[in-house]
Formats: structure tokens, C-alpha cells, sequence
């Protein structure tokens, strides 16, 4: 029996990524703050053939996060997987306000690094295990705010994590999406990749680790653009984020 930890999993990746992995053999712990659409998604698992621990957890508090992994460990004494994939976006502005933004520091990096830190002993003691981490285009193109930099940092995270565990049995991966059909760009959805494209990616990452996967694919050449050409980016999106003061008379 597999045991696997779902992040975020009420809606969007995490939603998608529960019911794509919780099949006969596995059990899926399913974290979020929204109790009831938990509960369906456990249902949506079950209905598969797999089996659904809803967790509701707010990953801002350290004690939660220890209570979650805790209760995933009770199923068998040892967690097999962990997806980190709650994330907050927000306005593309260093002026967002201090209760957001330390609400998004709070769950897209404190939250992995601390559940990353409350799963490794038991990995490390089985001699095997998997983390991946749902990072964005974003963390590798400045453009979205303290967003970006959460995301930059999370990549930081995950490069240097997987450093560590090197020899221990524990893969460490990071995924990439761009703009996906989920809450965070509900006005574009019906042009997007739904969160099954990252679902796929997930899996996987699980059946054949590796350092880095970008979804989808195209947003590669965006990257290896700004990084080889940064002014570009400068004036692509030069302007664009922080909002004009309003003018005076």
C-alpha cells in the first residue's frame, strides 16, 4: 500500500493529481483547508478503486502540518510520496499588502520546506521515497510579484534538497507549469491545459524521477529566452505590474 500526501487538494492540480494517483493500492492523504470539497474528492478516489484520508489542514501553522503528517503515517508507519502543490497567487506588485503576502510566503515555502522536513526522517528510514514539488514558470521568469519569489526560492529549495538526499532513496522533483484552467486564471481557462496535464507530469515524476519538468512543454523556449536574453523580458513586461499612482489636479 502506498501512501501519498496531496497538498491543495480540493480543487485544480491537487484535485486532479488525488484522483489521478488514488487508484487500488494507494492511499491518498488529502490536504486543504476546504472540509467539504475534501470530502468529494475522497469520494471521486474511493469511486476509483483507490483509498482517500481528507486531511483539512491549514498549511500556515506548523502544528497542522505536523498533525497531517502524522495521520498520514498512522495508515502504514511510512509515507511513500509527497506532493507539495497548495500555492496563493496574487497581484503582480511588490505593494501587496503584508497579510497576503505573508499568507503566500506562509504556504507556497514555508509549508514545503516545513512538510519536507516532517517527511524525510521516515523516507530516509525506509530508504525510499518521493517529493515533488509544484513550482511555476514563474520562478524562472521574474513576472509575477512575491509570487516569483516565492517560487524562485522554492526552486532553490528543491535543487538543494535534492542535494541532500543524494544515495538516500529519496527523489526530489520539480514541476514547472505555466498558465493552466485552474482558479488562478479562471478569466483564460477555457484557452488553457486543464490540471490533468500536470496531473500527468506528477505521475510521472513518481514512476521516473527527475530534476525538472516543464508543462507544458512550449514555455521552455520563454525560459531559455529570458535567461539567455533578460532585457527582453525587461521590456516585454516593462511596466505591466505595479499600478500607477493616481495623479494629482
Amino acid at each position: 500500500m502506498r501512501v501519498i500526501i496531496v497538498t491543495g487538494a480540493s480543487s485544480g492540480i491537487g484535485r486532479a493529481t488525488a484522483v489521478r494517483l488514488g487508484r487500488a493500492g494507494t492511499t491518498v492523504v488529502l490536504a486543504a483547508r476546504r472540509a467539504d470539497e475534501l470530502t468529494e474528492v475522497a469520494a471521486e478516489v474511493e469511486k476509483n478503486g483507490g483509498t482517500a484520508v481528507a486531511v483539512p489542514t491549514d498549511l500556515r501553522d506548523p502544528a497542522a502540518i505536523e498533525a497531517l503528517v502524522t495521520r498520514a503515517r498512522a495508515v502504514t508507519g511510512t509515507i511513500d510520496a509527497l506532493i507539495n502543490n497548495a500555492g496563493l497567487s496574487g497581484p503582480e506588485t511588490v505593494l501587496l499588502e503584508d497579510a497576503p503576502l505573508t499568507a503566500m510566503v506562509d504556504v507556497n515555502l514555508l509549508a514545503p520546506i516545513r512538510l519536507m522536513r516532517a517527511v524525510v526522517p521516515p523516507m530516509r528510514a525506509a530508504g525510499a521515497g518521493a517529493i515533488v514539488n509544484i513550482g511555476s514558470v514563474a520562478g524562472e521568469i521574474g513576472i509575477g510579484g512575491a509570487y516569483s519569489a516565492t517560487k524562485f526560492a522554492l526552486r532553490g529549495m528543491t535543487d538543494s534538497v535534492r542535494r541532500e538526499l543524494a544515495g538516500t532513496g529519496i527523489s526530489v522533483t520539480l514541476i514547472e507549469p505555466g498558465r493552466i484552467a485552474t482558479a488562478m486564471n479562471a478569466r483564460d481557462a477555457d484557452r488553457l491545459p486543464g490540471p490533468d496535464i500536470v496531473a500527468a507530469a506528477i505521475e510521472q515524476a513518481l514512476r521516473k524521477p527527475r530534476r525538472r519538468i516543464v508543462v507544458p512543454r512550449r514555455y521552455r523556449i520563454a525560459m531559455a529566452a529570458s535567461a539567455a536574453l533578460p532585457w527582453m523580458t525587461d521590456r516585454a513586461f516593462a511596466g505591466k505590474a505595479a499600478p500607477r499612482p493616481p495623479k494629482n489636479g
